[in-house]
């Protein structure tokens, strides 16, 4: 258990399980709709967004619960060679989620901060993250480090890098 975080109740971050795959996605429909989408776009890609039994193989997903609901949720894998800047070694952020009632309560920084943790024990530099234009900001409070666009037809435009 993890303790209070700016007055929410006492947190825990764990591993994701396939049982806990449809209540993972139905927080990240619910954190999605409230982006400024169109709705047709938001359904068409909101698919994309959603985790399957498969991505538990290849990611690290993780549930923030409080009172043991699914409160917040993050997932990452390690970042691809050339990925990360100047040939480090990272993690890639793949998604960070907080329910709607939830949000601007830290969990977001404790998701994050578990991500970079993760980055540390695998001895790797940082944490890359591909970030909503929304979430810039969040990032780069979270100390990330804004990355240049080098080739606009590979690299995203909201890329950030958080050295670990």
């Amino acid at each position: 258990m993890r303790p209070a975080v700016f007055g929410a109740p006492p947190m825990a971050l764990v591993a994701v399980t396939e049982p806990e795959l449809a209540a993972v996605n139905a927080l990240i429909e619910r954190a999605i709709a409230g982006w400024r989408l169109p709705e047709r776009v938001r359904r068409l890609m909101l698919p994309s967004y959603c985790y399957r039994a498969a991505d538990l193989t290849c990611l690290d997903l993780v549930a923030a619960r409080v009172h043991g609901a699914i409160v917040g949720v993050a997932a990452w894998e390690d970042a691809p060679p050339g990925e990360p800047p100047a040939g480090a070694r990272g993690l890639l952020l793949h998604g960070l989620y907080v329910d709607p009632p939830w949000q601007g309560r830290g969990l977001g920084r404790t998701l994050f901060e578990a991500a970079c943790e993760a980055a540390r024990r695998k001895g790797f530099e940082g944490v890359l993250v591909r970030a909503r234009p929304e979430a810039a900001g969040f990032f780069a409070a979270m100390g990330g480090q804004a990355l240049p666009v080098v080739d606009p037809a590979r690299d995203y435009p909201h890329r950030f890098w958080k050295t670990v």
